[in-house]
């Protein structure tokens, strides 16, 4: 979900031109993608998103860009995909770039709500609507909030990891967190709902608070490194809430230099192929499938209706924990994934059977009734 580099200067003179440019600061690497219909610029305002970055899940690249240029086509909008690659001077650049030439809407990812509500703020003074997209930015006083049900989705971890324990029968089990990004408002609402299961089991004493950490960037190199110090603290760790698969992922890989692996239950996010691989492997115990397409498609056609100069409603709203304003959202609902349910994400189109299906995968695909 990288070398060459154009100068901001460069990426910006490729945007106006309508061309795919790729450029960054700091070394990142930003990557973009632009429509060419002039017909649609006529009837609608040009839409910009940025997406925040393709280290933290693959989903940013395979997932959300595709669904999301697929939705804009369709709609004959002129749209511009941008991915800051986590580098917030990047974003704000990349922001200031879209509105200069001419977005009307901007769909963003923020990396974190500081930087995010700078780029509202700057946008709303210049009449630009902007829509949070998977991730709230606190305070920022955005027009939409398009997403899952995080809350659901920290739940249904909690619920995957004690079923998973229950079935190997553990006994008063040691349970590490792995959580997100501490500057990830998401990361926040996923703990709430892991917390909101495993914490009576650790009041009551069936379950046994273990070591916890939160993934600075949800970086994987570095939960890998966390997870392997928590090991070396506690060996007899026997369940692992991680917050993603990306984080699950590095723990399995700690686990697996130590025989653990398939012994000490992992859960995950995202139903990325990695985490599905793993599940199929008997590594993972589950994974939670977000419908990203209905996501997409939800902020797209909030972004097209904005463009055209609409109000579109919301069928809901979330209350921004920092300012208490009511924001209006789109709640897609999540889905636990474990091994009996694998095929619901490749009859559902998220991953192919042949993305998943590859080499040893062949066999496991097929005991798992995957067509």
């Amino acid at each position: 979900m990288r070398k060459g580099i154009l100068s901001l200067t460069a990426a910006a003179a490729a945007l106006a031109l309508g061309l795919t440019a790729c450029g960054g600061d700091s070394g990142q690497t930003t990557t973009s993608t632009t429509s060419e219909s002039a017909t649609a610029a006529a009837k609608a305002g040009k839409i910009g998103v940025i997406l925040p970055d393709s280290k933290s899940s693959a989903r940013w690249e395979t997932a959300d860009r595709k669904y999301l240029e697929e939705a804009f086509k369709a709609a004959g909008v002129e749209y511009d995909i941008q991915n800051a690659q986590n580098d917030k001077t990047a974003f704000q650049t990349i922001a200031d770039q879209m509105i200069t030439n001419g977005a009307t809407v901007l769909m963003i990812v923020n990396l974190d709500s500081g930087s995010g509500k700078a780029v509202i703020d700057k946008a709303k003074s210049q009449g630009v609507a902007v829509i949070d997209y998977d991730r709230l930015t606190l305070g920022g006083g955005a027009a939409y909030y398009v997403s899952f049900d995080n809350t659901k989705v920290g739940t249904l971890q909690g619920e995957g990891l004690s079923k998973c324990l229950t079935d190997k029968k553990a006994d008063k089990p040691i349970v590490a967190y792995l959580n997100g990004s501490p500057t990830d408002n998401n990361a926040t609402l996923f703990k709430a709902g892991y917390d909101g299961v495993l914490k009576p089991k650790f009041d009551s004493g069936d379950y046994v608070k273990g070591p916890e950490e939160s993934v600075p960037d949800w970086d994987n190199t570095k939960a890998g490194t966390l997870f392997e110090q928590m090991l070396t603290e506690q060996p007899k760790i026997a369940g692992v809430l991680a917050a993603n698969d990306g984080l699950g992922n590095a723990a399995i890989t700690i686990l697996k230099k130590n025989g653990l692996n398939g012994k000490v239950p992992v859960t995950g996010q995202d139903a990325t192929v990695q985490g599905l691989q793993n599940i199929l492997a008997g590594d993972q115990c589950m994974t939670v499938y977000k419908a990203v397409k209905k996501e997409a498609d939800a902020g797209a056609k909030l972004a097209v209706a904005l463009a055209k100069g609409e109000k579109p409603t919301a069928s809901s709203s979330v209350k921004d924990p920092e300012s208490g304003q009511d924001v209006p959202a789109e709640l897609m609902e999540p889905q636990a994934i474990y091994a009996d349910n694998v095929k619901d994400v490749v009859a559902d189109g998220y991953v192919t059977k042949e993305e998943l299906c590859t080499g040893d995968f062949a066999a496991k695909c097929t005991e798992a009734g995957i067509q």
